[in-house]
Parts: C-alpha cells; sequence; structure tokens
C-alpha cells in the first residue's frame, strides 16, 4: 500500500526528523520526502498505514499535512 500526503515541510533536516518519527510507528515502511515537488511530497510504502496517525504526528509537530488525492 500506498500513500501520498501534501504538506508544508520545508527543510531537509525536518523531513529527517518526521521520517524517523514515523518510522517508530510504521517499522519496516519505506518513507520518503519530495521536497522539490511544489506540494512538499510526503510518500510511504507500508503494509497499513493510518492516514490519521501520520497527519496527528505531523499536526503534533507543527506541520500541516493531507492526503494527497
Amino acid at each position: 500500500m500506498i500513500e501520498v500526503f501534501k504538506t508544508n515541510v520545508q527543510e531537509v533536516e525536518h523531513s529527517e526528523m518526521i521520517v524517523g518519527r514515523l518510522l517508530e510507528h510504521f517499522p519496516n515502511s519505506v518513507i520518503n520526502f519530495d521536497l522539490e515537488d511544489c506540494d512538499k511530497i510526503l510518500r510511504i510504502h507500508a503494509s497499513s498505514i493510518s492516514n490519521n496517525k501520520i497527519i496527528e504526528l505531523l499536526n503534533a509537530h507543527g506541520f500541516h499535512c493531507e492526503v494527497l488525492l
């Protein structure tokens, strides 16, 4: 399962921190950001994904996150 999110993450350091936190909740997942994209894409490839948990985690760190349709 692959899920794609639009975020407002701008800095590589922030994306690395968020990926680390997400891996704590979704181990064995492939998680990456595309900060070059205008939507600052967060892509998660995992066997099971909780969109609400991902959005909550980014919001808790002060970032906006929404499922990209």
